[in-house]
């Protein structure tokens, strides 16, 4: 009904520096009541063209500022984004189901700091040379923007992976059309308000919103972006790889993962416990480094799953705006029903649940009824073969394993299609460092998880994506390499 829609929040494409109402919208949910709270815009191939053109026109100016320049711009938005900080994290919480105290203490600082982060490296790159004095020849290296960044984030980390790309784009000088995805949109309009105050000039960050099959689509296939960065399914990732092969473009893909906890029986389970919780069930488990399966040693397997399913047990899941929740709701409907239908094959496997999922009863506020809720869950006695230790399930869900030796959990740890992240827990130094060398994984945390250096290389092997982020690697992806050679 119009009364209805009168009290929804309506958002708008942000292109050249305006914003710009669209022909048609999609709902989006409020995860932890099951309500339709915002109207998105359903942008396709004439939105996308009207960004594109605008942060093609944009180009020329932005790109010719010195580094120095468009850092002072990201620092003022960093400044901007703090400001506004409970705001963010309120907004984040609502559209994404995640808890208040995961968007206040790790998104929303998280997305200023990656313009901070930014802001600084770009000052510090340097460019290589070399001497051939018996030719009489020095070579030297130039690097330069390359035009229209098209960037696609999906909805686990809204603002926080969107920045993650926004900065290094338009720190490096080119300009941007990124689409949020169209279940999380909120935190990215926002930010859209606070780009003019910033000192971003029109058209260097354009945000177009709607689906990946349209708006996506459209933004993949457009022959005037010649670079996407992608951050979402391995399925999707594919889909990009295929429509952007005639255009030749430049992807940077970070793509899901089935992460591997290794825990030795000589592990520091006082440490190990409530880090390899925190890995398996934060942010409901919708992150793509969650620890979905965990190998223990046989030595300490029983002892291990006692006290992990005990502390499991003693997360609270509820409405995500009360602070002392620990797990909020999941993404969508269509999601919750995906990541239970996981927990129920494993039963039918022969699995043992041992908390949460069908286990435990939830017991929920009277207006989360109707959210998409559910308890971290722990099966053991899972098969390596079972879909449960194959495939992404990205929820609150993680498969507990028994192994004996080194040489076999290190082939089972690899035994996935997916090489994103891993954990290894020991206190034996060597023995960290030769399992480490073997796991098929961009990111090996030992002893700890989650720990990250902006500076180094993120992102994944196999069928976890195509190169990487990072300091200097987000620099080299959005610059062009020349090398020139002087005869004097």
């Amino acid at each position: 009904t119009m009364a209805d829609s009168k009290a929804l929040l309506v958002l708008e494409n942000f292109i050249a520096g305006k914003f710009v109402p669209c022909s048609s919208y999609v709902d989006s949910y409020n995860p932890s009541t099951g309500d339709v709270y915002c109207r998105v815009p359903d942008s396709g191939k004439e939105e996308v063209e009207a960004a594109v053109k605008a942060a093609k026109a944009a180009f020329p100016i932005w790109s010719s500022k010195s580094p120095l320049e468009r850092s002072q711009i990201l620092n003022k938005l960093a400044d901007l984004i703090e400001c506004d900080l409970e705001a963010f994290a309120q907004a984040e919480s609502k559209d994404q189901g995640k808890t208040i105290t995961f968007a206040r203490t790790v998104d929303i600082p998280r997305a200023a700091y990656n313009f901070r982060f930014f802001a600084s490296s770009i000052l510090h790159h340097k460019t290589e040379c070399t001497e051939m004095a018996i030719l009489g020849c020095v070579h030297y290296t130039s690097r330069a923007p390359v035009g229209v960044a098209g960037l696609i984030v999906p909805w686990n980390l809204p603002l926080y992976l969107l920045t993650w790309k926004i900065a290094p784009a338009i720190a490096c000088g080119n300009t941007v059309v990124a689409k949020p995805s169209e279940m999380t949109s909120v935190t990215a309009w926002m930010m859209c308000k606070l780009l003019e105050k910033a000192g971003v000039p029109p058209g260097v960050v354009n945000v177009v919103f709607g689906t990946g099959t349209k708006a996506g689509e459209a933004l993949v296939c457009h022959p005037d972006v010649p670079l996407i960065s992608f951050t979402g399914s391995t399925l999707t990732a594919q889909r990009i790889m295929e429509k952007s092969a005639p255009y030749c473009k430049r992807l940077s893909l970070e793509l899901g993962g089935k992460n591997p906890a290794i825990i030795f029986d000589d592990a520091d389970l006082n440490q190990c416990i409530p880090t390899t919780l925190r890995s398996s069930f934060a942010n409901q488990g919708e992150i793509c480094l969650c620890t979905s399966r965990i190998f223990v040693q046989r030595g300490i397997y029983s002892e291990f799953l006692k006290r992990f399913v005990a502390e499991a047990k003693k997360w609270k899941v509820g409405n995500p705006s009360d602070s002392a929740v620990d797990v909020g709701a999941l993404i969508s409907k269509e999601h919750l029903e995906k990541v239970r239908s996981y927990v129920k094959k494993a039963q039918a496997e022969g699995a043992r649940v041992l908390c949460g999922e069908g286990v435990d009863s939830l017991a929920l506020p009277v207006g989360n009824q109707k959210g998409y809720f559910m308890l971290p869950t722990v099966i053991a006695e899972v098969k390596d073969e079972s879909c449960c230790m194959q495939e992404e399930i990205f929820g609150p869900v993680t498969c507990v394993v028994v192994f004996d030796t080194e040489e076999e959990v290190i082939k089972r740890a690899n035994g996935v299609k997916y090489g994103l992240a891993a954990t290894v827990w020991s206190s034996n130094v060597g023995r960290v460092h030769r399992v480490a060398q073997r796991l098929q994984s961009g990111l090996v945390w030992t002893n700890c998880w989650l720990v990250r250096d902006l500076n180094l290389p993120f992102g994944g092997m196999k069928a976890s994506g195509l190169g990487r982020e990072g300091g200097k690697d987000s620099y080299e992806f959005f610059t062009e390499v020349k090398t020139i050679t002087i005869k004097h």
